[in-house]
């Protein structure tokens, strides 16, 4: 057994040292195998990372998605002459194509964001620490490859989405360590599957800039109104300043600081030697000159059809799986943008001069009046408990009264619309309830008969201001201008244009529940004469009209209007024949429609087709029709409305003899009782046009035949926008006559022969209703 306490034997002199182990071999080992075990947990992380190990980290997403990663696009609207009306979105996107992202802009993005953007494969090693020491804020060292993963795949804790379903996602600083983590590999995936190009015009297009502008096509032309290939350097330099933090940089809540960061861009250019020290002087010099619009549904054209479509469009889309807001569809729509222009422009100017001499008309006074004119009591009050804002107040304050009247009568500082253009003022709730209710409102639809396309359509004054559609939405008694279905019905029945008959009255008997009615000229009256039934529609005459409501029956006039197309339900009572049942002005140009078409209902189209982003057709539309009336029948109604515009003491003489219009025209006036609804109808061989004008209540309107006829007030509409249109060469409408039918007619249909027809009067209408001032009188026929 050896002796270990003994010395140990002295080493020779000049041997070598025997080997030990040394002071640092230790340390190493120990480093090396951290290393080695940290290379490991870092691998086995990623991995659990990727395989959502235990659902701690959510999933990852397919590869399908990384090779069609998808962001929200706007669905584009466009006029059936390829003007973009409008845009349904969420998210404001229209992608732009590389070849349209000017040099400068890329160079911009490049030299602030990612400056080693060629030389990495989606993580910049070098940019690594920054993220770590970084990661408490939850940014930093993010290449350009990572944020594009962020974007399109939703990765932040803040962003719930299937991909952040994990139980550690929303754990502070670890949740932000395992988006990081997720974006990293993303970052690679997609440098795999995607070119720098391709990663560069991903970034542009789904980034958002602030001010509902998502990707550098809407950001553009938000804040410089401009296509991103016509950008300045320093505009590209503001834009890329953006993105960093859209709230903070916006050029137009904080222009100071916006300029400040659009320099520090530019000089990040100039590190990366982008643009030379000169070009950087001058740049930085320069001041931010927006061109600032943001797009909403109350810009651009057709706002109120745009909506209208919105609709359908909400159906279909439901029906098919697609999301009108974020698929990018394409939707062409039958509209004429230089029509709707038109359309647009006249309702403006019509409107504008009729609220003048409606103000006027009741200046010092409150317009809201009953049958008898007197003023309705408690009005405002009762029409504000209708309004969203008073159901909302009493949501809030739990139907306390007292609380809501408060802020009912509270001032405050509003924008306003006006004719003269936005105002700003001091009103409370009740005044501009008041205020607004004081406001002629409108609605105008033109189609072509011939294959039912709408080719404009305005719901009201102002769609900022005045949500409601009075084209298809809105419904009211149609007046005078239901009488040609009192007619046709009549022609079918084997009355002639010709017949004869007196202008006596007609008395329908009393029945259950109801006292005899007879029906009174719009003068009061009866002249006793005897008139065509042609020149009985050219005048409105209601005693005429009357007696074939009690020949024909009105069930046999309700059944005309459904064979017409009148949807809305209509009484069958005596009135019938004067409009007393509400309808649409959408409605009303099928059924004239139908006259023009040879007796071919055509349901009015708005779209004729949808196409996804990529520009295959999802669905194309074709409109429904049904012959409803003989080829004679219509042409004979043709003819008979436009007696209206070329009789002796015709409603619409004026077309010819105020507008000069050398083509034919067939057209219907309409009012009802105290001048509520003033309508009119004019068709010509490829368009029908039907308007409405009055109040946003019926108890609002003009005291005279003078202002509140049709004639009046709605005509002249008519006559502004056919000018218009007339004077555009760019749009093909037929001046030519209406076309005759196939075969010969079997009734006579020229009354200027037969004598017994004698006229009232030879006075033209248009120059018995010369304008009186404002409070004069006036009793012409409707």
């Amino acid at each position: 057994m050896p002796d270990y306490s003994a010395a140990p034997p002295r080493r020779p002199k000049g041997a070598p040292a025997p080997a030990r182990p040394g002071r640092y071999t230790g340390f190493v080992r120990t480093l090396w195998v951290l290393f080695v075990g940290g290379v490991l947990a870092a691998g086995g992380y990623v991995l659990a990372v990727n395989s959502n190990f235990l659902n701690l980290f959510g999933r990852m997403p397919n590869l399908k998605s990384l090779e069609n990663p998808r962001s929200e696009l706007a669905s584009e609207i466009y006029s059936a002459d390829g003007v973009l009306l409008g845009k349904y979105f969420r998210e404001n996107r229209t992608p732009a194509e590389y070849k349209d992202l000017p040099q400068n802009l890329i160079d911009a993005l490049v030299a602030t964001e990612d400056v080693r953007f060629e030389q990495h494969s989606g993580i910049d090693p070098r940019s690594i620490s920054r993220a770590v020491v970084a990661l408490g804020r939850g940014g930093g060292g993010s290449t350009l490859t990572q944020q594009v993963a962020k974007v399109l795949f939703k990765t932040r804790p803040d962003q719930p989405n299937t991909l952040n379903d994990g139980s550690l996602n929303g754990s502070g600083k670890v949740g932000i360590l395992v988006a990081k983590t997720k974006e990293w590999l993303l970052a690679i995936r997609l440098e795999r599957n995607y070119t720098k190009r391709e990663i560069l015009r991903m970034y542009l297009n789904t980034v958002e800039y602030g001010s509902n502008a998502y990707g550098i096509n809407t950001a553009a032309k938000t804040f410089f109104n401009k296509a991103p290939r016509n950008l300045t350097t320093p505009e590209a330099a503001t834009l890329v300043g953006i993105v960093n933090a859209p709230g903070r940089f916006s050029p137009k809540v904080h222009p100071d600081r916006s300029r400040r960061r659009r320099n520090w861009v530019l000089r990040q250019m100039a590190k990366a030697h982008y643009i030379p020290a000169a070009e950087l002087a001058a740049d930085t010099a320069q001041p931010i000159v927006l061109h600032y619009s943001v797009e909403n549904a109350a810009k651009g054209l057709a706002p109120y059809f745009r909506t209208e479509v919105a609709k359908s469009l909400l159906a279909w889309s439901k029906e098919t799986d697609h999301d009108l807001y974020a698929d990018g569809l394409k939707i062409y729509t039958t509209i004429d943008s230089r029509m709707q222009q038109h359309a647009e422009a006249a309702v403006n100017e019509h409107l504008a001069l009729q609220q003048k001499w409606f103000s006027a008309h009741w200046k010092g006074q409150l317009p809201w009046r009953d049958e008898n004119g007197k003023v309705i009591p408690n009005f405002l009050n009762i029409s504000m408990r209708r309004t969203e804002r008073y159901k909302s107040l009493m949501n809030i304050y739990d139907g306390n009264r007292d609380s809501v009247n408060y802020y009912l009568r509270k001032k405050y500082k509003m924008q306003v619309f006006s004719w003269q253009g936005e105002k700003e003022v001091l009103m409370s709730p009740l005044d501009s309830l008041a205020y607004y209710k004081r406001y002629l409102q409108a609605g105008f639809m033109a189609m072509n008969p011939l294959n039912g396309q709408v080719k404009a359509w305005v719901g009201g004054p102002n769609f900022k201001y005045f949500k409601f559609d009075h084209v298809r939405q809105g419904k009211r008694q149609p007046g005078s201008t239901f009488k040609p279905i009192v007619y046709t019905a009549a022609i079918d029945q084997g009355y002639s244009p010709c017949y004869p008959r007196p202008d006596v009255p007609t008395t329908f008997p009393a029945v259950a529940g109801r006292a005899p009615y007879t029906p009174q000229n719009f003068e009061g009256g009866y002249s006793g004469r005897t008139f065509t039934l042609r020149q009985a529609l050219a005048r409105s005459m209601n005693s005429i009209t009357a007696w074939l409501v009690y020949k024909l029956t009105p069930e046999i006039i309700v059944g005309y209007a459904k064979r017409l197309g009148i949807t809305s339900p209509i009484d069958a009572v005596p009135s019938v024949g004067f409009g007393a049942s509400d309808c649409s002005i959408f409605e009303l140009c099928g059924v004239y429609a139908t006259f023009v078409n040879k007796g071919v209902w055509t349901s009015p189209v708005m779209v004729t087709r949808i196409e996804d982003k990529n520009g295959n057709v999802l669905r194309e539309f074709q409109p429904q029709t049904k012959e409803v009336l003989s080829e004679e029948t219509a042409y004979i109604m043709t003819n008979m409305l436009q007696a209206s515009t070329t009789e002796p003491g015709g409603t619409s003489t004026i077309l010819h003899t105020g507008f000069n219009f050398p083509y034919e025209i067939g057209a219907k006036t309409g009012t009802t009782s105290n001048y509520s609804d003033a309508w009119f109808m004019g068709i010509t061989p490829d368009l029908v046009c039907g308007m409405w004008i009055g109040g946003e209540d019926r108890s609002i309107h003009f005291r005279t035949g003078a202002y509140g006829q049709g004639a009046r007030l709605a005509l002249p509409l008519y006559g502004i926008f056919m000018k218009k249109v007339y004077a555009d060469k760019d749009i093909a409408i037929n001046r030519g006559p209406f076309p005759l039918p196939a075969k010969p007619l079997s009734i006579e249909i020229d009354c200027s022969k037969y004598t017994g027809a004698a006229q009232r009067d030879t006075i033209p209408y248009d120059q018995k209703m010369a304008r009186p001032d404002l409070e004069g009188p006036d009793k012409q026929d409707i």
